[in-house]
């Protein structure tokens, strides 16, 4: 069975298997959805209209035998920024689906009427079930039963109560090995997408699954085998090493004390208070409750940055409390206590909003007087708004800089209408570059300037010199490569230090494919996925004006270093 597409249309509730075309056959993960939402949706469309297209593609080695490789794209027309979008999770869903050889999902049309429908996916074909009695509730409940329904081995991609609400603020959430609702593709309001075709939920069981077809076996495992070895033998990857022990928010005391973690809104890069908060305190705090740490995303991964976050004794595990959610829910938004925030993380994952942009639209509302900062509780409750439906709910659902418009607030941290990351740009200023031109809006994960410019990984530069766009154009190169492989970002600590990985990396790719890539041919493809991005945003109105940070950034010291973004616009202009 060669690889298909699977185009699903909401209007009529079809679902057909389409012959996978023959330019598309060596696309995967974001090569294949910004290829398909480029050539397939017309940019100056409504997001949340008919016309817009929502497509899952899981990466070229998703479900085989390579490390840390699980990872899945979500692609369409973002309600959040108006350009074109890709967010990426690491599930076992995504590894299901690429055993039955299906390297994209298209969403297209737009069901009539209010119902909400779960597509139902196997070896033998596909199913459209109502799922009106699994709407309006949180995730956690619905995912458990769903696996009572469908069985506990199945994939689960869905969408709560914030995307039902059509806010810029919803992800599509994937399940993890048990089954919670913690692995998002979060960021731009995909899941608004989602759920205004009136599709709730897709389920995908691989039982009989022919696997992912390897065009030369020899090849793949010598590659993947180059890869294992970089990823066990880095400081950075390796069991026991930086992210195996203390899992992403390993970072927060890193960059705290490297005075970028910004606090309480972005008016200051380093609290002292960070530190209750930090990936020890979190992983120390884990161990004595009976959660679990380290722990994986998707099974073969090597890395295993993950962890499954509970109340003491064991009881009502959250998942994972990555970095970025701790730093927007936590010192962002003035609160230095890991129960609140783990609470926060739950009604993020429960409600189906991107932690990263429910945090800065918290620290927004709180600058805007609807709550102070520092109020734990207070947050919950403006949670509860969204649960509840309330306009102000409906406000808070749609990020960051809607609700800081709606309250007055003029220091609103977004690029492209898309909220900031856990880095302050004015601290770490190639990650401020990447944030400007990425055609994502602000994404760390688009060119994580983080790695030369704090921790020293291939390469190390001076995070507060301004001359950095050749270093954001080169890892923005590279990561749109990685993020069509399938593999895990986080395999870029190894193999931008260990050649011998990122070898291992092109054969796995040309052992799946059969294809004679070499390295020099990482950064064109990661180019040629971004041009089309780019001329995608172009024609949806994009210019270079869009290509810049807030003003605030420009003119207002952050403490420590008191300094400013004073990277060039010329600069920023160059990149691209």
């Amino acid at each position: 069975m060669p690889k298909r597409i699977l185009r699903v249309n909401m209007t009529n509730l079809e679902a057909k298997f389409e012959d996978l075309p023959e330019d598309y056959a060596a696309l995967g993960g974001r090569g294949m959805t910004s290829t398909i939402v480029a050539k397939e949706v017309l940019p100056t469309c409504n997001p949340l209209g008919i016309h817009n297209k929502l497509v899952l593609a899981p990466g070229i080695v998703t479900g085989t035998k390579a490390p840390s490789s699980g990872r899945i794209s979500v692609g369409g027309k973002s309600p959040l920024t108006g350009g074109i979008k890709e967010a990426n999770a690491g599930t076992p869903f995504s590894q299901m689906l690429a055993r039955l050889r299906i390297g994209a999902i298209i969403v297209e049309g737009k069901h009539a009427g209010d119902d909400y429908y779960l597509l139902k996916l196997t070896n033998e074909g596909t199913e459209f079930i109502n799922a009106n009695k699994w709407s309006n509730k949180g995730l956690y409940g619905v995912y458990k039963d769903l696996r009572k329904e469908f069985g506990d081995k199945v994939g689960i991609c869905g969408v709560g109560i914030a995307a039902e609400l059509l806010g810029g603020n919803s992800g599509v959430c994937f399940s993890d090995p048990e089954g919670l609702p913690s692995r998002y593709s979060g960021r731009g309001g995909m899941g608004a997408v989602m759920a205004s075709k009136g599709l709730k939920f897709i389920i995908v069981n691989d039982t009989g699954a022919p696997g992912v077809e390897i065009a030369n076996e020899e090849i793949f495992s010598q590659g993947i085998k180059k890869l294992r070895d970089a990823l066990t033998s880095h400081d950075v990857t390796k069991p026991g090493g930086a992210l195996n022990s203390y899992g992403t928010s390993v970072l927060v005391n890193i960059i705290n004390e490297a005075g970028g973690l910004p606090q309480r809104n972005f008016s200051a890069g380093q609290d002292d208070r960070s530190e209750k908060v930090s990936g020890e305190a979190k992983a120390e705090e884990i161990k004595k409750r009976g959660g679990q740490r380290p722990h994986f995303c998707n099974p073969g991964c090597i890395i295993q940055c993950s962890e499954v976050w509970c109340k003491p004794g064991g009881k009502d595990p959250v998942g994972v409390l990555e970095y970025e959610s701790v730093w927007a829910l936590g010192p962002n938004s003035g609160i230095y206590n890991l129960d609140d925030i783990g609470e926060l993380n739950r009604a993020c994952n429960d409600l189906g909003l991107d932690t990263i942009e429910a945090g800065d639209t918290i620290a927004v509302a709180m600058e805007g007087g609807l709550i102070e900062f520092g109020d734990g509780k207070g947050a919950l409750k403006l949670m509860d708004e969204i649960r509840r439906k309330t306009p102000t709910g409906k406000i808070l659902a749609n990020g960051t800089e809607i609700t800081g418009k709606v309250l007055g607030v003029t220091r609103i941290p977004t690029v492209k209408g898309q909220s900031l990351p856990a880095y302050d740009p004015r601290a770490i200023k190639g990650i401020g570059v990447t944030y400007a031109t990425t055609p994502m809006g602000a994404d760390h994960t688009a060119g994580y300037c983080i790695a030369p410019e704090i921790m020293g990984v291939g390469g190390q530069v001076d995070p507060l010199s301004p001359e950095k766009a050749e270093v954001s154009r080169n890892l923005q190169l590279a990561t749109a490569a990685v993020d069509a492989t399938g593999y895990c970002l986080f395999i870029a600590f190894a193999v931008l230090d260990i050649p011998e990985g990122l070898q291992g990396v092109v054969e796995s790719l040309n052992g799946v494919l059969g294809t004679n890539l070499t390295v020099d041919d990482v950064a064109p493809i990661g180019r040629s996925i971004i041009d089309t991005e780019l001329e995608f945003n172009k024609k949806a109105g994009f210019t270079p004006i869009h290509d810049r940070l807030p003003e605030f950034f420009l003119e207002e010291k952050l403490p420590p270093h008191n300094t400013v973004f004073d990277v060039p616009d010329s600069d920023l202009d160059s990149v691209f």
